[in-house]
């Protein structure tokens, strides 16, 4: 007796329904082909464009083949979250110097453990109701080229700042993949794109996107102030203004983003002590509060070093204040020499007087009061 083949198209469409229905905001499938990716990953990695990212440099070929993560893979399924929180005040606190940044992103739980959660329980569904399935979930977790794989499930296009965008999502969201050994039919490739729009290359404040779709990580000051574990760069810090944990100004002025939907997630609201935090009460945090405070939270995961890095810089970049001096005079010696040299440059600022926001600054925040007239 011959058996009977499954209808893959039905199923792919039962995946999704059951995808949404958990809550995820978008899905679709996507073949292995990752092709026309693997010289565009070599030609910036040569340019050393990942700085001390040296995981990027690992693993290449693993990149751009899905099926070494997973053998026998025939299909990755994509899938994306809104996170974008309600009231944010994206405006408020970059042209409020005394208050540290945080990436939007970064405001609630570790979006890893929530997503991560969700992908497992979806490929436990898929395996039950089609019982061969082997699955393996990734969350930022793994080499794959996340955003060329949900730009081949038809998720969106790849923008001029290397994040993915969506229509109807802006670029506020979270990506996540279910790798699968189904033969599930691949979706159309979205081939969107950002027409003559440079909106993100003019508005980055340390100029990393140095052509259009192409970011130098080195200058980038997510990875300044999350991945790298060294100094910044002196000549970058002025530039880092008050950001002290990653940095949205790309997105902020994509005009994409402009009708982003707030996500439904309560776990992606803002923490209290986040939210356009003082940037003194935060460098009072001793190592026991930090920890505490960022429990469950991706900020965490730079450490209590890089977070005093990080606001040292940004109280250098303050407005001139006695007890901004008096803070960082204090804060010498309680972690190492490393920060206690972004300390020093901070007092030198401040005791010049601190900077004025630049004018480049101050049209940047005009752009974002107008684009996000509702976070206002």
């Amino acid at each position: 007796m011959i058996k009977e083949q499954p209808d893959w198209a039905a199923f792919a469409a039962r995946i999704k329904r059951q995808a949404q229905a958990m809550g995820f905001s978008a899905v679709g499938i996507a073949d292995l082909d990752l092709s026309e990716e693997s010289p565009r990953l070599r030609e910036w990695l040569a340019k050393q464009y990942h700085g001390d990212m040296d995981y990027m440099a690992r693993n290449e070929s693993m990149r751009c083949h899905p099926n070494q993560l997973l053998p026998g893979t025939l299909a990755v399924i994509t899938v994306a979250l809104d996170y974008l929180p309600p009231n944010a005040g994206f405006a408020q606190t970059l042209k409020s110097p005394e208050k540290g940044y945080i990436s939007r992103y970064a405001g609630g739980r570790d979006y890893h453990k929530v997503m991560r959660q969700r992908l497992k329980q979806l490929g436990e569904w898929i395996r039950a109701e089609m019982p061969p399935c082997e699955f393996r979930p990734f969350v930022d977790s793994a080499p794959l080229l996340e955003r060329p794989l949900a730009r081949n499930a038809g998720l969106g296009w790849v923008g001029k700042h290397s994040l993915l965008l969506n229509r109807k999502a802006g670029s506020w969201f979270f990506l996540g993949e279910l790798l699968v050994n189904l033969p599930l039919p691949a979706d159309k490739r979205h081939d969107g794109d950002c027409g003559t729009c440079t909106a993100c290359l003019t508005a980055c404040p340390t100029g990393a996107i140095v052509e259009p779709y192409v970011v130098d990580g080195r200058r980038c000051i997510s990875y300044l102030t999350i991945e790298s574990d060294g100094p910044i760069p002196e000549a970058l810090r002025p530039a880092l203004g008050n950001r002290i944990y990653g940095c949205d100004d790309c997105q902020l002025v994509c005009p994409w983003n402009r009708a982003a939907p707030i996500t439904a997630e309560g776990d992606f609201h803002i923490r209290k002590s986040l939210h356009q935090p003082a940037l003194l009460t935060l460098w009072q945090w001793d190592e026991a509060t930090f920890l505490k405070q960022t429990e469950g939270s991706p900020i965490r995961r730079i450490g209590y070093r890089r977070w005093q890095r990080n606001l040292a810089v940004a109280l250098g970049n303050a407005p001139h204040s006695d007890a901004i001096i008096s803070a960082l005079e204090q804060g010498r010696g309680r972690v190492d020499s490393m920060v206690d040299e972004h300390i020093d440059w901070a007092l030198a600022r401040q005791r010049q007087q601190g900077p004025e926001t630049d004018r480049r600054q101050q049209r940047l925040i005009r752009i974002i009061e107008k684009g996000l007239a509702r976070d206002a």
